[in-house]
């Protein structure tokens, strides 16, 4: 089949994603103790317990590294929240969506692929991704759920370095990203 393999390729990726996701998620849950085993309700804020560091350029300037705090919302997305810092008063300067290459692909155009996101497994291949706080066994896991998505990242807070966000939202990107061509896009082993 071409393309992305059909709808049973599609299918037995989903599925391969989804037992990762749900072991990240796992991992997550494992790595703190959730705040609802002490009676207090979870809510969305909770659980972005997965700590990778990362830099990102945006207008031709190389930035961060950036503290991502992530955590998988369903079987095909993980949000993180990025700080400038691991200091607990830092402020949430950006967002990132790590979403299923089996989703991206047939669902963003390529010129908007090449345009906002980036593929994590050649970001992580570049050497400048750190899982921080995680055991060798479960950075990993980390990694192999990550390498199976694409980023978009979301920067909040410009001008960068301002007292105040202006309401200009900015789309950073993974140093060293390359846009793609369709063949690689489409590319079932991406």
């Amino acid at each position: 089949m071409s393309g992305r393999g059909g709808n049973v390729g599609n299918l037995e990726r989903s599925h391969g994603f989804r037992r990762w996701i749900l072991a990240g998620l796992a991992l997550g849950l494992v790595a703190r103790p959730s705040l609802g085993q002490e009676g207090k309700k979870l809510s969305p804020a909770d659980g972005h317990t997965i700590h990778v560091v990362a830099p990102h350029i945006l207008d031709g300037k190389v930035m961060g590294p950036f503290h991502h705090y992530c955590k998988a919302v369903s079987d095909t997305v993980i949000e993180c929240l990025i700080y400038d810092s691991d200091d607990p008063k830092a402020l949430l300067t950006q967002v990132e969506y790590f979403v299923a290459k089996s989703v991206t692909t047939p669902n963003v155009p390529l010129d908007v692929w090449n345009k906002y996101y980036h593929d994590h497994a050649l970001e992580i291949a570049g050497g400048r991704v750190k899982v921080l706080d995680a055991s060798e066994a479960d950075t990993k896991k980390i990694v192999e759920i990550a390498s199976k998505t694409d980023g978009i990242v979301f920067s909040l807070w410009q001008p960068d370095g301002s007292k105040a966000p202006l309401g200009e939202v900015k789309h950073p990107q993974a140093v060293g990203h390359k846009p793609m061509t369709e063949a690689e896009y489409k590319s079932p082993t991406r």
